[in-house]
């Protein structure tokens, strides 16, 4: 059995193909099958059903490929104690950030971190919570941004910073005389939200939970997009809640339908997510370090509420 085998059997279980995966790892199709077999026979078991379409695990495949990921792992952990011995920052590194966080945050780090660290290859992905939870878990990811807690066993959140919810409130609104707001103002039926997936949806939710109102809506709309809904807030057809980065960049007329919360303010906890196996830790300690430092003088605030991005628990910061 060889680490190499191992990762034959971890890209064929991710693509659920032969071929797809001897891409993957750069090999041709005969010689991934054909390791593979090699291993089935030491192992004298089945690790892949071949008669199904696309290609299935067996029970015990599944068993063998969980600990195949640790394995793979722990050896990946060689080469990392090596690099931090050597105090060596660079190397592939995979990070995934959520859709209401990458538009404001990346371009506020990203030059600076490439300039910093230029033997860092960042791969950034746009990922919604759900997808950035399972790639971390199965190492196709090695860290990830997005709003915590996000209560995982196996995954460690380091604090970034805390956003506030702002509201954006157009003229002629019932809350657009108000100059500061309680989450008792709010009604869930007249905000409009983001679509299904966005986490900060869920967070103006969890919010609002307690003031639903059961009146009759003349219509439902969700999008993917803030830009959207102010634009359609504008129309007056309602109010919506944003991330306080995102307000930073709408343009001075409209800067004046913004609303603040009295303290302690609702806010989202923004982490630097990663594996517990803490696998190249030293540019995880680098990015958090230069997100610190870009971050310290866009949000100060303090006294935040944070609402939870998956469930009603919330908890006090001062």
């Amino acid at each position: 059995m060889t680490i190499t085998q191992l990762h034959y059997v971890l890209a064929v279980a991710e693509h659920q193909n032969f071929t797809k995966a001897a891409q993957k790892v750069f090999v041709t199709q005969p010689t991934l099958s054909m390791q593979i077999q090699k291993l089935e026979e030491e192992l004298e078991v089945q690790i892949f059903d071949r008669t199904k379409k696309p290609i299935e695990l067996t029970e015990v495949g599944k068993k063998i490929v969980e600990q195949a990921r640790n394995i793979v792992n722990e050896s990946d952990r060689i080469q990392d104690i090596v690099d931090q011995q050597k105090g060596f920052i660079g190397g592939e590194f995979k990070i995934g950030i959520i859709p209401t966080i990458m538009p404001t945050l990346l371009p506020m780090f990203l030059n600076n971190f490439t300039k910093k660290f230029p033997k860092v290859k960042l791969k950034i992905e746009e990922l919604h919570t759900e997808a950035i939870i399972e790639k971390l878990q199965d190492g196709h990811l090695d860290a990830a941004i997005a709003a915590t807690p996000l209560e995982q066993e196996n995954l460690k959140e380091r604090v970034l910073y805390y956003e506030p919810f702002v509201a954006y409130i157009p003229p002629g609104h019932r809350l657009a005389k108000k100059e500061k707001l309680i989450a008792e103002d709010l009604d869930v039926n007249d905000i409009l939200l983001l679509e299904d997936g966005h986490c900060f949806k869920e967070g103006i939710l969890n919010l609002c939970k307690s003031n639903k109102n059961d009146s009759d809506n003349k219509f439902q709309l969700e999008s993917g997009s803030f830009e959207t809904l102010i634009k359609l807030s504008n129309e007056g057809l309602g109010m919506t809640l944003l991330p306080y980065l995102h307000t930073l960049d709408i343009r001075s007329p409209e800067k004046e339908n913004l609303r603040m919360f009295k303290d302690p303010v609702p806010a989202r906890e923004v982490s630097l997510i990663y594996s517990k196996s803490e696998l190249k830790i030293q540019i995880i300690d680098a990015l958090q370090k230069v997100i610190a430092g870009v971050i310290k003088g866009a949000v100060t605030f303090q006294n935040v509420n944070i609402i939870s991005p998956i469930n009603e628990n919330k908890k006090s910061i001062k």
